[in-house]
């Protein structure tokens, strides 16, 4: 389970996102980045056991870092106020399919799929879709998994990519830029009961599927 002090740290971060602040807590930090790392490190094999391919994933390279990056937003604050981990072949800094948790007091959530794509990963999945829609269909239609994660979500195009036929049966798929899939939100207390490990755990074998049929696109 997470404990309650991780989450009250990220409560007061959210509050005090300075690096005055940090730097005073760094300890309580280091203590809350501690068990988000634990429970990690506790999940993956357990995730492993019906995904082998994350079987060799460590902990330490699924973790994202707590510093924003600035440059670019309007957004100045120089810390995320959550914590996030992507479970997938060859860590968080590849493009592979995923499984993602959020830690967010009052906002966590668990996650995954096909998101940060290059273009002829985006053309490779597409053209899978395309030739075996009835699969894909199949799993992003099972009842389990529009109860848990309801419809895949992602960026997609208005109009048919090039090469592609509007009749497809599967042509709203094809037309997105992303595959992935989200939980409704968990509750605090949920996050710190001893059952949240298995809520994580059922929706990532829901969800594996999915990942499965995406990855395949993408290696072969």
């Amino acid at each position: 389970m997470i404990q309650k002090s991780t989450l009250q740290f990220l409560k007061e971060l959210k509050k005090n996102n300075t690096k005055e602040w940090f730097d005073i807590n760094r300890k309580e930090y280091e203590a809350a980045k501690k068990d988000f790392l634990n429970f990690i490190e506790n999940l993956i094999p357990k995730v492993a056991a019906f995904d082998p391919e994350i079987a060799e994933v460590k902990s330490k390279d699924t973790i994202f870092r707590i510093n924003r990056d600035v440059r670019f937003g309007k957004d100045k604050t120089p810390y995320r106020a959550h914590f996030g981990a992507v479970l997938c072949l060859k860590g968080r800094k590849s493009t592979y399919p995923s499984y993602y948790i959020h830690l967010e007091p009052s906002g966590v959530w668990v996650g995954g799929g096909a998101y940060m794509l290059m273009p002829n990963e985006l053309q490779k999945i597409r053209q899978e879709i395309d030739y075996n829609s009835s699969e894909f269909l199949k799993i992003v239609e099972n009842k389990k998994f529009t109860q848990i994660f309801g419809t895949v979500r992602g960026e997609a195009l208005v109009k048919p990519p090039k090469g592609f036929e509007a009749t497809s049966e599967a042509i709203n798929y094809i037309k997105h830029k992303q595959w992935y899939v989200m939980t409704a939100t968990f509750s605090d207390a949920e996050v710190q009961s001893e059952m949240f490990e298995k809520k994580v755990i059922d929706s990532f074998k829901i969800l594996q599927p999915l990942n499965v049929f995406l990855q395949r696109a993408m290696i072969d």
